[in-house]
């Protein structure tokens, strides 16, 4: 797995949980198969998607545990360790298992809002500490603070900093990091409407939210473009495009659970403050995941 490229699909795996608010291990063993026999190039463990900031550190580290067991090698893995506190992610990545995993994906610092300067060395430190390699992710819209292309690019240039997850929604930043970087520093898109668009700049791929709900549909159409098809590509995503937007109008993982639950692979259950969809939004993506599996 050490040679992966990221191109492709990476998958933020949702956490299914039970009714007593524990977590699902027999459902997330059917969202890894689900997800895999989909087509899937691999998969982001603990990210946003996956509730994590509901999850306290013991369960995170069963549900690494648990998926690395059930992966089996099957697929490439990231973890996604990050906060707003340099010094409990430090910890935490020296503190987890992290054999089976390839990298790990490392959200901006939210709430405290620090300067360029201060999100440069926080990512700095933390990319010293660890014996994986670093995915940076920039999402703004959760953080309250964006990587700066300026910044992105001094990061890159760090030895242990490898690519970034781009979730600005802002095309003029993303082309400026893609024209600028170096060679080695991938961009995934962050944002599965805008993948094709980021990928037509120079983008390897996405970590993607739908293809938890509607894999087989979505890798389609990535490996498409990666293929050169882009006719194809643009045809899937014109079907699929709907459904996506679909999946975040009350919120995510609000949107993709509610689809999961409508394909009878997980429970209706989220952690609060999150909470499960509409009855209106279990209906319509009923229809959705018909139509696009």
């Amino acid at each position: 797995m050490n040679n992966f490229n990221y191109k492709g699909v990476g998958v933020a795996l949702i956490t299914p949980f039970n009714a007593d608010g524990s977590v699902d291990f027999g459902a997330l063993g059917r969202m890894m198969d689900s997800v895999i026999d989909g087509g899937v190039d691999y998969i982001v463990a603990l990210g946003t998607t996956a509730e994590t900031p509901a999850i306290v550190q013991d369960e995170r580290e069963a549900i690494a545990r648990y998926i690395k067991s059930l992966n089996n090698n099957r697929v490439p893995l990231v973890i996604g360790i990050g906060g707003n506190c340099t010094k409990e992610v430090i910890d935490a990545i020296v503190r987890f298992d992290l054999r089976g995993f390839d990298a790990v994906l490392s959200v901006a610092p939210y709430y405290n809002r620090p300067s360029q300067e201060g999100i440069y060395q926080h990512y700095k430190a933390i990319s010293q500490a660890s014996p994986l390699p670093i995915i940076l992710y920039n999402v703004p819209s959760r953080t309250g603070v964006n990587i700066t292309a300026e910044t992105t690019l001094r990061l890159a240039h760090l030895p242990n900093i490898i690519g970034i997850k781009e979730a600005s929604g802002n095309m003029e930043q993303i082309r400026t990091i893609l024209r600028e970087k170096p060679e080695d520093f991938f961009v995934l898109s962050g944002d599965d409407a805008l993948t094709l668009d980021i990928m037509d700049e120079g983008g390897l791929g996405v970590i993607s939210v739908a293809a938890n709900s509607f894999p087989k549909s979505f890798c389609r159409m990535i490996h498409a473009q990666l293929a050169g098809n882009k006719a194809e590509a643009r045809a899937i995503e014109s079907k699929l495009m709907p459904s996506m937007k679909m999946l975040f109008e009350e919120g995510n993982p609000t949107g993709v659970k509610t689809a999961l639950y409508a394909k009878g692979l997980i429970q209706p259950f989220l952690r609060l403050p999150m909470v499960f969809g509409s009855e209106s939004l279990v209906d319509r993506l009923r229809v959705a995941v018909a139509e696009n599996e």
